[in-house]
């Protein structure tokens, strides 16, 4: 019973450890930056680690070109790989947070997240 009661303890602070380095590891993603492209970086699309787009490019030559079909694709294409890369920022920095440790059905979820793009380790 005792046993129990001590694991109980051990994982309560480890969990308020991890909540702490969390806040950390949110405000690092903040400031962590991604760019996705298409169309040979006609339109590049710029997010944090958090998935907050903060910029859009278009290549002039494109605007002026006034095919909106087009850049409405390029543009859902770009925005779209810039996701993809801002997610890949949040599951390394979850990985890195949990340090080694071993959570069940972590790697699962973060290669959900990431599309099955998770790299080893």
């Amino acid at each position: 019973m005792f046993g129990a009661l001590g694991n109980m303890t051990s994982m309560l602070r480890q969990a308020q450890q991890i909540g702490g380095r969390l806040e950390g590891v949110n405000s690092e993603l903040k400031t962590r930056r991604t760019v996705g492209s298409a169309g040979g970086g006609m339109v590049e699309i710029e997010v944090n680690g958090l998935q907050e787009i903060l910029s859009c490019k278009l290549d002039p030559g494109l605007v002026s070109g006034g095919d909106r079909e087009l850049i409405e694709d390029l543009l859902c294409a770009a925005v779209n790989d810039a996701l993809t890369k801002s997610k890949q920022l949040y599951a390394d920095a979850m990985k890195s947070l949990m340090g080694g440790m071993e959570l069940p059905g972590l790697n699962e979820a973060l290669s959900k997240l990431t599309g099955g793009n998770l790299p080893p380790g």
